[in-house]
């Protein structure tokens, strides 16, 4: 069963915030991105991972609240750093924990059953890292356990460079080569009714290559993009903006469903189109997209 219910969030940005730079932390309290993803995992060198994890806590302790959604990368749990790393995820109670190279949908539940078993709250969610070949071979079944694992379970985020290194596809040309992976994996996360986000972009320094690649996640569906440089956070914000004849149809189609002689109907005709209700839920969903946009603005 589809989880449904679960309210419309805005991740255009996603930006990582390494744990053990402490000038990035306090810094990623003034950016516009909408979700901050603080790693603990491939950011951080195994002898510096303790000392992340302090840093993680100071800085919440400090900023125990936020403009932008915060979850936290911890290592996987079957590695030496991923209870320590969950215990102190758990402590500053972030908005989502992020799961790295999730392979199967028995690690979501792993992770999901540790939450349960320290009272963590319902609304603590879990994005789960595609980046592996085994991930995309398993990728509705891992999909599936969004409602299985309490409705935690609510973004994918690909991990490219990952699937690139395992595969051993040419770095230069891998996204071409990888397109059928993508879609795999958006299917998957629209099946579940989860959101999902685009891999990040490596030369910062190429505004031209990032935003073609950005405009690109937009026509394939995805929710937002990973990030790994604060100069990102503006072109990604406007690229993932619903444009202004989107927002005009959506309000067409809420407007004219909304009509009483319409409220019951599960098909009507809109300027010469035949418009379902499942176009009435992208409707609504774009145009409160839209609104937090247009709310975060005056932040």
């Amino acid at each position: 069963m589809r989880n449904t219910s679960r309210p419309v969030k805005l991740r255009r940005s996603v930006l990582y915030v390494p744990a053990d730079n402490e000038r990035a932390l306090e810094k990623s309290q003034s950016l516009d991105a909408d979700c901050l993803i603080y790693d603990l995992e491939d950011a951080v060198a195994p002898e510096g991972k303790a000392q992340a994890r302090e840093n993680l806590r100071k800085h919440f302790d400090r900023h125990p609240h936020a403009r932008a959604e915060r979850a936290i990368r911890i290592n996987a749990l079957s590695t030496e750093f991923g209870t320590e790393d969950l215990m102190c995820a758990r402590a500053c109670q972030p908005d989502a924990i992020v799961l790295p190279k999730v392979n199967l949908s028995r690690d979501v539940l792993e992770l999901s059953d540790a939450l349960d078993e320290t009272d963590a709250p319902e609304d603590l969610q879990i994005f789960a890292m595609i980046e592996t070949a085994k991930s995309i071979l398993n990728i509705g079944d891992i999909a599936d356990v969004s409602d299985a694992s309490g409705g935690r379970l609510s973004c994918f985020i690909v991990g490219m460079n990952d699937l690139i290194t395992e595969t051993q596809l040419n770095a230069e040309n891998a996204r071409q080569h990888a397109h059928s992976w993508l879609m795999q994996i958006l299917l998957a996360a629209r099946a579940g009714a989860i959101d999902v986000i685009d891999s990040v972009y490596n030369d910062f320094r190429d505004t031209d290559g990032f935003n073609a690649e950005c405009f690109s996640a937009v026509e394939m569906g995805f929710d937002g993009k990973s990030l790994i440089h604060p100069s990102q956070i503006q072109a990604t914000n406007l690229a993932f903006m619903p444009n202004e004849s989107e927002l005009i149809e959506a309000d067409a189609i809420v407007s004219a469903f909304r009509l009483p002689e319409n409220q019951s109907k599960g098909v009507i005709s809109l300027n010469g189109k035949m418009v379902e209700r499942l176009h009435l839920v992208q409707a609504e969903a774009l145009l409160a997209k839209a609104a937090i946009a247009r709310a975060s603005l005056g932040h």
